[in-house]
């Protein structure tokens, strides 16, 4: 599942989009270029790199690697899925491919993937970040390598925390949360904007009661929204979410939660980073006024659970170059450009070892802060469908609204059971 609302981004917005289908110029990765030379094919994602990161990196690989011609080659994320899943079905792949985190099952499981399992050790796999790790394997072996993650951290405004003597540092925990948020909610103004159906929220109190969206049970997926572990999480969002005037039958987009915080009368939202420049863009007397902390846990000990969107790098079945390509990977995923890609660009790095390198940004070090907990949707290309229906929605707003919870998450648990194994 890839976002993009990045903290070094002012004019994002923000991109919450399932990679159903995949990637293709018409371009494949070519043969030798004469000499011992191959030419390497890379697709890299819109915004995922800069002209001048990907200039630096071109230039530093090229003289590492002077038998590799790098050719990478951008792609945009409308129609994506299609183009990638055409591209594994040819005889003409690229070498490297980017894709969503969440959606390396669903080009695993069809055969196009080269099984990157024995290469973990060599990538320092061990400290890799579980929401990016976890989703890029499939049935036990590793196809997408992680590449850099994004997560959603707590967007303040640090004069109303001031003026209603709240210390964000001391919100450790989701009680801390909610009494902090009490005494912000005052008058006409909102302690927190959240909508009835920002459900990747839900997903993280769920996770951190010991739940999921959906579990295997002998080999077949089913919904778990309807587990008192599920319940509860559903429980915090509802009282949470009464803490503010955000809808409950829309999300976060509807209408856009970072231009009603730029409203003025709204303490807190849950968002990427890249929230807080929307907000200073739509109203530039809040540019300075606004700041960052990981959303609460359960226990003060750790953060709360957050969804990690992001993306893992594949490498085609199809690929004439499969050396090159990992030397790529390993490359470009590889400490050193890990550090300056988050540097560059906000974000996350790909290891849990590497969280420092974003220290001196509010955003991304929060964030980094919140991916050492960050997980990923179920890890079955069924899930997609789920995505497409989304019953979890209508499931909380009926939650929102008065219906019986346990009612209510029974019929969405089976909604979520049909969909998923329908598709798979």
């Amino acid at each position: 599942m890839k976002f993009r609302l990045l903290a070094g981004a002012s004019s994002s917005l923000l991109l919450l989009t399932a990679l159903l289908t995949a990637c293709s110029s018409g371009s494949g990765s070519g043969g030798s270029d004469g000499e011992g030379t191959s030419e390497l094919t890379v697709w890299l994602m819109r915004d995922s790199v800069s002209a001048a990161f990907q200039k630096e990196f071109t230039d530093a690989f090229t003289a590492a690697h002077p038998d590799i011609r790098l050719k990478v080659q951008i792609q945009e994320w409308d129609g994506i899925g299609q183009k990638v899943t055409a591209a594994l079905a040819s005889n003409d792949a690229p070498d490297v491919i980017e894709v969503g985190n969440t959606q390396v099952a669903q080009y695993a499981q069809s055969g196009g993937l080269v099984d990157l399992t024995g290469k973990k050790s060599d990538l320092g796999g061990a400290t890799w970040l579980k929401g990016l790790a976890e989703p890029g394997a499939w049935e036990g072996r590793q196809y997408g390598i992680p590449y850099y993650a994004a997560n959603r951290v707590v967007v303040y405004r640090k004069d109303l925390f001031q003026r209603a003597g709240v210390d964000p540092a001391t919100i450790r925990t989701r009680q801390q949360w909610l009494a902090a948020t009490r005494k912000l909610n005052t008058g006409d103004q909102q302690g927190i904007y959240l909508t009835g159906q920002t459900w990747y929220a839900l997903a993280g109190f769920i996770w951190d009661e010991g739940g999921d969206l959906a579990v295997q049970d002998g080999g077949r997926w089913k919904g778990a929204l309807d587990t008192p572990q599920a319940l509860a999480g559903m429980r915090f969002y509802k009282e949470l979410q009464a803490l503010g005037k955000g809808p409950k039958d829309a999300d976060e987009a509807n209408p856009p939660q970072a231009e009603v915080m730029a409203g003025g009368k709204v303490a807190q939202i849950i968002s990427v980073p890249g929230g807080a420049n929307v907000i200073a863009q739509h109203n530039p007397g809040l540019k300075g006024k606004l700041g960052f902390f990981p959303v609460p846990g359960k226990t003060a000990d750790k953060p709360g659970a957050v969804f990690t969107g992001g993306s893992d790098l594949v490498v085609p079945a199809a690929s004439q170059h499969q050396d090159a390509a990992y030397t790529f990977i390993k490359e470009l995923t590889g400490d050193t450009w890990q550090k300056k890609l988050a540097l560059a660009m906000s974000y996350v790095p790909n290891k849990t070892s590497l969280a420092s390198a974003v220290a001196a940004d509010p955003g991304a070090a929060t964030m980094a802060v919140g991916a050492a907990e960050g997980r990923a949707t179920p890890n079955t290309p069924g899930w997609a469908a789920v995505e497409a229906e989304n019953p979890i929605k209508d499931y909380m707003t009926a939650a929102l609204t008065g219906r019986d919870m346990r009612q209510a998450a029974a019929e969405a648990s089976a909604e979520i059971t049909r969909a998923m194994n329908t598709a798979s």
